[in-house]
């Protein structure tokens, strides 16, 4: 029996992530959520590794997380703050994709070795769209932030 006011388990592990989200490795950019408050904030992280397909490309020699996959890393915690907000029962018709960006700033490099820390708070949810607001941090301290748009398309 599922019970529809079960409060959300944390952490939400690998497995569960892969479940809530139809992104997998490499483009599956978050590993792990700590926090969750309903309809409101979650708190994730992503493990940044030496091993990243694209450390290999970006930069040969001294390796940055590029500013658009931390900006998808917020993105892809927003997704998990929405799919984890839903009714257990709710059934799975809907996929979130971004729409848009606004106000991207960038801070500081993000290295291997780093834990990004994905702060994700839903602003405002109208129709088929939410709009996040997300702070990236490693040990603390803010690399990016930005103001995230997405949109519901029923799947096929």
């Amino acid at each position: 029996m599922n019970d529809a006011s079960a409060p959300v388990q944390l952490p939400v592990t690998s497995a569960e992530i892969e479940r809530l989200l139809p992104h997998r490795y490499p483009f599956l950019l978050v590993d792990r959520v700590v926090e969750f408050e309903k309809d409101k904030r979650v708190l994730a992280y992503k493990n940044v590794s030496y091993n990243e397909p694209f450390f290999n490309g970006h930069f040969p020699g001294h390796q940055v997380m590029p500013g658009v996959l931390v900006v998808e890393a917020l993105a892809q915690a927003g997704g998990l703050l929405t799919q984890l907000s839903r009714d257990p029962g709710a059934g799975d018709g809907q996929t979130f994709y971004l729409v848009k960006v606004d106000n991207a700033k960038f801070s500081r490099m993000v290295v291997p070795g780093d834990r990004l820390e994905l702060d994700v708070e839903l602003r405002r949810r109208i129709r088929n769209m939410a709009q996040y607001v997300g702070v990236a941090r490693v040990d603390g301290e803010q690399v990016a932030c930005a103001e995230i748009l997405c949109a519901a398309a029923t799947k096929d």
